[in-house]
């Protein structure tokens, strides 16, 4: 099937727009929620009591339910109450909800990995709590959790084309336009799947240079 290249070239400022809001998302949606999760590991490893219990429900709960349906209750639900929120705002909530959870147990699992004869070591040489967590925990935790968090980072770049379905102007939502106005679905879907290519593939390639840097790091190979 030949492709209609002027279709493309016409369409290509509409995905660079999308592509933007794309990027724009993402980034605010992982930054938040390496936020949230690294707070939410904090609270689950130092066993604070009500936290813990507060952390335990926000993880189940957003683990346990689609973005989707986050996404529908942000936008739609908390108008029924007053409450109206914008679309980015609802979808950057949105991926930060989802992401914190996922990030909290990347973290968690770092914070876990460090051995307690390590923190009996520490304390027995003279090193405060605090100096403990920030020379000797902190560290080991974030080597064991970066290939974790690094995917966690690839999947909510990805989620990003669930946000579409709250009208945000993001690249699924103009494929699915240009598809439904001017019917040229092969050329709409290959430069979705191209841009999607050229956004995921660099990051995916940074976050692998930075765990074998953090291996390197820590292991000497």
């Amino acid at each position: 099937m030949k492709l209609n290249w002027q279709f493309i070239i016409d369409s290509l400022p509409l995905y660079w727009e999308a592509a933007w809001t794309t990027l724009k998302l993402g980034f605010w949606g992982i930054l938040f929620s390496l936020m949230i999760g690294f707070i939410c590991s904090i609270v689950l490893y130092f066993k604070v009591n009500v936290l813990k219990t507060v952390v335990n429900i926000y993880i189940e709960l957003s683990r346990n339910t689609p973005i989707l349906i986050q996404l529908f209750f942000l936008y739609f639900g908390l108008t029924k109450v007053g409450i109206a929120l914008s679309e980015t705002t609802c979808a950057i909530i949105g991926l930060s909800f989802l992401g914190g959870s996922y990030m909290a147990e990347a973290f968690r699992s770092g914070l876990e990995a460090v051995g307690k004869t390590q923190l009996e070591s520490g304390l027995s040489i003279g090193l405060s709590k605090s100096q403990l967590v920030r020379y000797v925990v902190l560290p080991q935790a974030f080597s064991v959790s970066v290939p974790s968090i690094g995917a966690n980072c690839i999947f909510l770049l990805k989620e990003t084309s669930i946000v579409g379905a709250i009208a945000v102007v993001d690249l699924m939502n103009v494929t699915k336009d240009l598809i439904g106005m001017y019917y040229q679905t092969l050329e709409a879907l290959l430069m979705l799947v191209v841009i999607y290519l050229v956004m995921i593939l660099p990051l995916s390639l940074v976050l692998t240079w930075l765990e074998r840097k953090v291996r390197y790091a820590e292991f000497g190979n």
